[in-house]
This record gives structure tokens, C-alpha cells and sequence, in this order.
């Protein structure tokens, strides 16, 4: 495998602390930097869309980013990291099922960097892996997949009490809990990050989608920070089937826009590597720093 080149920095005005990044990591990626409290996880998504906006091809095997970003080994290299200083990362159920072998840890996104992606979590002192959240509302997920039967990572499964009573009729191993939430069709930002929250009192808390469960911690104003790839490609759209973009199911503008602050840029050849602050129901993280 070829190595990976650093990616260069266009623009860095990320607030906080640096992160103590391995020699490997802080080579490719740059300084890393996250404005922690006590108090309140800090909430930050990733994405990855093409040129006009898809985050997803809608087609089966071609849901995931993958395809998107045309499995570039730079945003592979980019979700390791992020995953690898997350206590948590959350996903919904159409994620889990549009890549149903998959494990949301950092070894498993890029493994050419898994030696110091560990070494920053011992670092960190950090559980060996991220706890895996799955939000559902039905309950209606595959307890047979790796997620949940390999037993490299905790599950926690958010979901309302018939969700509950679906998923407790299956067999559930040790490593996977499950985080009622109140009655409902729908499971908001603020019940998932509750229901974490009642398991462990992380620093960083990740969400990686789909667009509907991005647009509920939008709606929520529960995100404190987008990292979002965009992948030099044009998709389109016919209307012969879904191709949504990184939000679905809320509508913000022009009511209720939702703006941004860019806080970094960074690029590895036609790939961007942008980094947005978003105002949260504590106010702009900025502003408090």
C-alpha cells in the first residue's frame, strides 16, 4: 500500500486543546484541537457528500460513504482519528444496515494506522474501542452481526419500550445494552445523548448518521462541530429514487437556516477536509472559549 501523503492545511482556527497525537498521526493529519468542558460531551459528526450534495447513493451495497467518497484512504485515515479520540459513536439503524458487517471503531475504518490509533486511546485513557450506539425506534436490527456478536466492542441500543420489548426477544449478548427511551415513532438528539450519558460520562461524543438521524442532533442544536468531506464527484439526481444529502426529514431554512462558522480547511489532492462550528443550546462553542 502506497503510504499516505500529510494532508495539507488550508486553514486551522479550531479552538482548544491539541490533542497528543502519535508521531504518525500528527504527521498526516496536523494539530488536532477540541474545546472540552466538564459538564457536557462535546458532539461532533462526520460526513462525507459528493460536489452537488448526495451523502448517499440509495442503491443496495452502495448506501454507505464508500462509494461517495470513492473510498479514499485520506477520509478513511480522517474517520480513524475521529473515532479514536470518540468515547462514543452513534449511528442509526439504516446505517447499521446499509453496512451490516461493520464495527465503528478506528482499527476497522483504516487499518494501516491501527498501532496508533491505540496508542492514542492508551494515551487518552480510553476504553480499547468507542461504545457503539445504534438508535432505533422500532427495534427492528439484526442481533446476529458482527456488532453485536463479535465482542470487540460495547452496544448500547437507544431505543423506545416496544423497540425494547422487540429486541429482548432475541438473545443478547453480555457486551450489548439497551437504553429505553420515552413512547414514541421518533427518538431525539437529546434522548440518545441522555441514554449515553447514563452508560459512561464521555469527552467526545461522535455521530456518523444517516442524514435523518444528523438532521434530529441539528434540529436538537446537540452538534457542536461538522467534519465534512467533499468528494470531487457529481452524483445528480433523476428522482427515480432517494439520493439524500448529509440532513433528511427536517427542514431548517429559510425559516430556521442553520449557519456555520468554518474553522478549518484541509485538502489531499481533489478530496476537501472541512471542519464547521455550529451553534448548540448552550450557545457557540466559540463564543464561551
Amino acid at each position: 500500500m502506497t503510504p499516505l501523503a500529510p494532508l495539507e492545511s488550508l486553514l486551522d482556527q479550531a479552538g482548544g486543546d491539541d490533542f497528543p497525537l502519535p508521531p504518525e498521526l500528527a504527521t498526516l493529519y496536523g494539530p488536532l484541537r477540541f474545546p472540552l468542558r466538564k459538564g457536557r460531551p462535546h458532539v461532533i459528526g462526520n460526513f462525507v457528500t459528493t460536489m452537488d450534495g448526495v451523502a448517499s447513493l440509495g442503491a443496495p451495497g452502495l448506501a454507505g460513504g464508500g462509494p461517495i467518497s470513492g473510498s479514499n484512504p485520506h477520509d478513511r485515515m480522517v474517520m480513524g482519528l475521529l473515532r479514536s479520540v470518540a468515547d462514543a459513536v452513534i449511528v442509526g439503524a439504516g446505517t447499521l444496515r446499509s453496512v451490516p458487517n461493520h464495527l465503528w471503531t478506528a482499527e476497522h475504518i483504516y487499518p494501516p494506522l491501527s498501532d496508533s490509533y491505540r496508542q492514542l486511546r492508551v494515551t487518552l485513557r480510553k476504553e480499547p474501542s468507542p461504545l457503539n450506539v445504534i438508535v432505533t425506534a422500532r427495534g427492528e436490527i439484526d442481533l446476529g452481526l458482527p456488532v453485536f456478536r463479535s465482542g470487540e466492542v460495547k452496544v448500547l441500543i437507544v431505543t423506545n419500550p416496544e423497540g425494547a420489548r422487540r429486541i429482548r426477544a432475541g438473545s443478547l449478548p453480555a457486551s450489548v445494552v439497551i437504553g429505553e427511551v420515552e413512547e414514541g415513532d421518533a427518538i431525539g438528539a437529546r434522548e440518545v445523548l441522555s441514554a449515553v450519558g447514563r452508560i459512561l460520562p464521555g469527552e467526545i461524543i461522535l455521530v456518523e448518521g444517516g442524514p435523518r438521524l444528523m438532521g434530529d442532533f441539528f434540529a436538537g442544536k446537540c452538534l457542536d462541530e461538522l467534519f465534512l468531506t467533499l468528494a470531487p464527484q457529481v452524483a445528480g439526481r433523476d428522482g427515480s429514487g432517494e439520493r439524500p444529502g448529509f440532513v433528511a426529514g427536517k427542514r431548517f431554512g429559510p425559516e430556521r437556516p442553520l449557519w456555520g462558522t468554518l474553522s478549518g480547511v484541509k485538502r489531499a489532492d481533489s478530496h476537501l477536509f472541512l471542519r464547521y462550528e455550529f451553534p448548540t443550546e448552550n450557545g457557540s462553542r466559540r463564543d464561551k472559549d
